[in-house]
């Protein structure tokens, strides 16, 4: 069920000591691995399964500023500059194309959603333009469909989910980084409320300064020392066609996505379609999660499954020279759902007919980990010195990854960040701000 992706060799020897120690191999920690390596950190990089083995290869692939909420727009431009800036320094294909995404609907409250978005975009410099009813038809042809209009993001475009984070992670070794796979990061090691090193599996490593970047794992890290990470992971799923015929690089509608990958191939899914499994940690952060909810409740379906005893989001204890829950489940891959499977091939076959009858090579499922607001944590701890926090894509992580990864990065190493970090900062949910959920 995992989908294929690029696999690297670790590093034979754990270091005794590390300027940082990142935890979590998705696009984020391979991304902050390499920014911190880039200028001379030492770096190494813990990541419990394979490095980009979860939601960092499962996604649409798509690298956008369009539609973002306005406090990711920042950080979405530095990302994109990191996108186009990986390959030149890493001597090797990260599989990002800025080949532009189209956007069409018969909805007349979304098209109206992408105007309103029209007045930011020019405040952020984002090169867009509306489509009319015929532009939209001549872009994106769909049978049975009349479009009211769409959205063209000229400069936007898509990485490729399968390479991109294990090409990053080698190239902050160029830089180096070491690299440690199945290698799970049980706990910190702290004196004096301040970090003095890594506790994993296969041995210590001495550090002054940790990033947590564990994805969906992030929070039940966190919480064994006091940190409160508001965190739900709502599980997806999307297919993966043989190659076959072009209909185009990036392309949404309503009821289907379309991005084709460099063999030729579609990564198919549904925007918005998703599970919300009833967790512990779930229950723990309902409060926190309730505007999201209303807001979104009609796309999320509510579901009870494994992830109630198992997984990041399950009630665990566990001690630094004992198994962890991280070292029990090193890839959280859960089943894909039939139903949406269904669905994604209804929605594509029935627009349009080319790929009727087209093969499935794979289907998988994943967890989106979402924070309260759908914008991410990137942040220091106020609980512990020296532990930093840059988590919580919310479905949208993939793109802007790279700018997560060097943001965080700054505030590592203590240099100027990149963009205002103060829309990031985990104090948001418990210092009286009032909750603004993101666009999607």
């Amino acid at each position: 069920m995992s989908p294929l992706i690029k696999r690297i060799e670790s590093d034979q020897e754990l270091p005794a000591k590390a300027d940082v120690v990142v935890i979590g191999g998705g696009i984020v920690g391979a991304s902050a691995a390499f920014f911190l390596a880039e200028r001379g950190r030492s770096v190494a990089l813990v990541e419990k399964g394979y490095i980009g083995g979860e939601q960092s290869s499962r996604n649409w692939g798509w690298c956008r500023r369009q539609n973002r909420d306005q406090r990711e727009l920042p950080l979405s431009g530095i990302s994109m500059q990191a996108w186009e800036q990986f390959a030149a320094k890493i001597d090797e294909d990260v599989g990002f194309r800025r080949c532009g995404l189209f956007y069409a609907t018969d909805n007349p409250k979304q098209l109206a959603e992408w105007e309103q978005w029209l007045d930011i975009a020019r405040q952020f410099d984002v090169n867009t333009k509306m489509l009319t009813a015929h532009e939209a038809h001549d872009r994106i042809p769909a049978q049975g469909r009349r479009w009211l209009g769409g959205v063209y993001s000229v400069d936007d475009g898509k990485g490729e989910p399968a390479i991109a984070a294990p090409t990053i992670a080698s190239g902050a070794r160029k830089f180096g980084a070491t690299i440690h796979q199945e290698c799970a990061a049980r706990g910190l090691d702290i004196v004096n409320g301040a970090v003095a090193g890594v506790v994993t599996e296969k041995g210590i490593i001495r550090s002054q300064t940790v990033l947590n970047a564990g994805g969906a794992w992030a929070s039940m890290f966190c919480r064994q020392y006091g940190v409160q990470f508001p965190q739900a992971s709502v599980r997806q799923t999307a297919i993966r066609t043989r190659p076959t015929a072009s209909l185009g690089e990036a392309i949404y509608t309503p009821e289907c996505s379309l991005t084709r990958r460099l063999d030729g191939s579609y990564t198919l899914a549904i925007s918005g379609r998703a599970t919300l499994d009833i967790t512990p940690q779930g229950i723990r952060y309902a409060r926190w999660f309730m505007p999201m909810f209303l807001k979104r409740l009609k796309a999320v379906q509510i579901g009870v499954g494994r992830s109630m005893f198992h997984g990041p989001e399950a009630l665990a204890s566990w001690t630094k020279d004992t198994m962890s829950p991280f070292e029990r489940m090193r890839v959280l891959d859960p089943r894909p759902s039939r139903r949406t499977i269904a669905a994604i091939l209804k929605g594509v076959t029935e627009q349009f007919p080319a790929l009727k009858g087209v093969e499935i090579a794979d289907s998988w499922g994943a967890y989106v980990d979402c924070t309260p607001d759908a914008v991410p944590v990137i942040s220091a701890s106020d609980h512990v010195k020296g532990l930093y926090l840059a988590a919580g894509g919310s479905g949208h992580g993939f793109g802007i990854g790279p700018g997560i990864g060097r943001l965080a990065a700054d505030l590592v190493a203590n240099d100027k960040p990149c963009v205002d970090p103060t829309p990031f900062r985990l104090s948001r949910f418990f210092d009286g701000s009032k909750v603004e959920v993101g666009a999607l």
